[in-house]
This record gives structure tokens, sequence and C-alpha cells, in this order.
């Protein structure tokens, strides 16, 4: 038994005076390398350790038919913002809607081939 301190665990030790003690630390191995590895997939990770690919990688078994929540949040499907027919500012430059994009197979004039996108929500000046 411990307490709480911030993040940690804190274990007085000393009360265990003369007796057999064993402190360990249960995790589920796969899973850590799942986040460890940038939450790659499990078939990715099966087939690092069968090539041997990483080191330190332990030879473990990884449970192809879960999904770890973090996943599981960053492939759920988002509900669109409702169309507003409306114009919501009231002046010029109160809102910018930007957007960055590229790379673009076509070049521009000046040979780049990113683009850096301004509309004013106001006046629709672009």
């Amino acid at each position: 038994m411990g307490h709480r301190c911030d993040n940690v665990y804190a274990i007085n030790i000393s009360k265990y005076d003369g007796h057999d003690r064993c402190f360990s630390s249960m995790h589920d191995q796969s899973w850590l390398w799942h986040r460890r590895l940038g939450h790659a997939n499990m078939d990715l990770i099966s087939q690092l350790n069968k090539d041997e690919l990483v080191t330190g990688l332990p030879k473990i078994n990884f449970q192809k038919d879960k999904v770890c929540e973090a996943c599981q949040m960053g492939k759920q499907i988002k509900n669109s913002f409702k169309n507003k027919n409306f114009i919501s500012t009231t002046r010029p430059l109160e809102l910018l809607h930007m957007d960055l994009f590229g790379p673009s197979k076509t070049p521009s004039v000046g040979g780049k081939s990113y683009a850096f996108v301004i509309v004013d929500d106001f006046s629709r000046y672009t």
C-alpha cells in the first residue's frame, strides 16, 4: 500500500522491516510498445518483432483485436459545423480563415509548390 503524492506513489518501506518484500509493476508490454512507436498498427509491430528490427523490443504476442483509446478517438468521424446564412462578424479582419497546403504538383508562377490562403469572413476578400 502506498499514497499518491502528485504523480508519484510513495511507499514507507521502514514499516516492513523484518518481512520479505517484493515490489513489482504490472504493465502490458504490447500496449507500452504500441504507444512508444507512435500508436503503430499491431501488424506492423508484430512484423518489427519477427524481423528483429527494433532493439529492445521483447518477444511478446500483440493483440490485434483490441484498439487503444487514443487510436479510437483519432479515428472517430466528426460532425461538420452547420452552415449559417448570415455574417456574424461586424468589420473586416475580425475573423480570418487560413489554410496552408502543399506541395502541389503544379508550381506557381514564382516556382513555389506551397500556398497560404487567407479569407476575411466579413468581406470574403481572399
